[in-house]
């Protein structure tokens, strides 16, 4: 062999040597970017589970909630039928005082008082029961409009929470198929 050929064949191998020496480079970069993506992977993986996680949270939140308005519908039902009550009481109430007017008339000055006292019952049980509807209807305007409010905060948050999950997963699909 002569010395130019041994000197090409040298530059040759100090030409594939630096080739080998790039390609090793880019294969490490290309090594990097891909644990790189994993990492990236990893993290939206874990955000995916922290979004469900939070998104379970709420769900069992508002069930509990729901539950609660139910109990408290039950609890407004056992009260309007408490009040119905107290009606026909002030209604039985009502009648005696109509037959004690009719007594009073034929009796002395002592049924008179008598009457009076059971009139002032009369009138302090309707206003009790004047109360109570006021408050039973305020209550139920109340909870009607925080049982609305909650359904419309819930909804928006679920469908808020369902197009980030969409994201999320368009993009771990992504990350899935380059890989």
């Amino acid at each position: 062999m002569s010395k130019q050929s041994f000197r090409d064949l040298k530059n040759e191998i100090e030409l594939k040597n630096a080739e080998i020496d790039e390609l090793s480079m880019e294969l490490e970069n290309k090594n990097e970017e891909i644990n790189k993506l994993k990492l990236y992977s990893t993290k939206l993986k874990y955000e995916k589970k922290n979004l469900e996680d939070k998104l379970d949270t709420k769900i069992d939140y508002d069930k509990a909630r729901i539950n609660e308005l139910n109990d408290l519908e039950e609890k407004l039902i056992e009260k309007d039928k408490i009040i119905e009550d107290k009606q026909d009481q002030i209604k039985y109430v009502r009648s005696l005082v109509d037959d004690y007017k009719n007594q009073v008339n034929n009796t002395n000055e002592n049924l008179e008082l008598q009457l009076k006292k059971i009139s002032k019952t009369y009138e302090n049980l309707l206003a009790q029961k004047d109360m109570i509807i006021e408050n039973q209807d305020k209550i139920i305007k109340d909870l009607t409009k925080s049982n609305e409010e909650i359904i419309k905060s819930n909804k928006t948050n679920i469908i808020s929470l369902k197009l980030q999950n969409d994201k999320y997963q368009e993009v771990i699909e992504k990350l899935t198929k380059s890989n």
